[in-house]
């Protein structure tokens, strides 16, 4: 998460949607007084006891928004990637197992003992991406939505959106994957529709056999 005083906008870092290439863009023309909370390649902390004592950087409109209150929050700019719940879980299990490699040797194996035997439910990195970007009566409280699958384009306009210059993204913690049409069967495809079904309806994904390959 950054939140910015200069620029008068929060971001809100989804994970695996590309928040590490994003935090990289955005760093250059932070302020002092702007506040970041990383816990991947760079250890910063939000001085705000709330929110520092999380302990990691994916935090949601749920624990943003009464720290710092309706004033701050109603009127900054806030915004946030999101990426297609089929892609994500194929990121996820590849970044999961990139030390014993144990997704690469047998992909579905891996993808049915995450999502149908045992369902890391509790970890922040497998939670629904609504979770952390809507209010409390479920709707999205953000003001607008990039997409990892449009990532630069939608970068850039939100750069206009907040008077930044955009910078070209880099490649931050990509992990490296085929299509992900490619890895799934009937099951595996069912069993993460359900566990994603909200995401999918509310930010408008479906199952795409011919999506292109992305890494991340």
């Amino acid at each position: 998460m950054i939140i910015s005083n200069r620029h008068r906008f929060i971001f809100f870092a989804v994970p695996k949607t590309g928040t590490h290439s994003v935090r990289q863009a955005l760093r250059p023309f932070l302020a002092e007084d702007d506040m970041e909370q990383v816990g991947l390649f760079v250890q910063k902390r939000i001085p705000l006891p709330q929110l520092g004592e999380l302990g990691h950087g994916h935090l949601s409109v749920a624990q943003v928004r009464p720290v710092l209150g309706e004033e701050i929050f109603g009127s900054y700019f806030k915004f946030a990637f999101v990426r297609n719940p089929f892609d994500r879980f194929i990121s996820y299990c590849a970044f999961m197992s990139r030390n014993n490699g144990q997704f690469e040797a047998n992909p579905q194996a891996f993808m049915r003992f995450i999502i149908r035997d045992r369902p890391p439910l509790q970890h922040i990195l497998f939670r629904p991406q609504h979770e952390m970007l809507c209010d409390a009566d479920g709707r999205l409280a953000m003001d607008q939505l990039g997409r990892v699958e449009t990532m630069q384009a939608d970068y850039d306009a939100i750069c206009a959106r907040i008077g930044i210059p955009s910078l070209a993204l880099e490649q931050v913690n990509a992990s490296r994957h085929r299509n992900y049409a490619e890895y799934y069967d009937d099951e595996l495809r069912e069993r993460v529709a359900a566990m994603y079904a909200r995401d999918l309806e509310l930010l408008g994904y479906r199952f795409e056999s011919d999506h292109a390959v992305q890494t991340g």
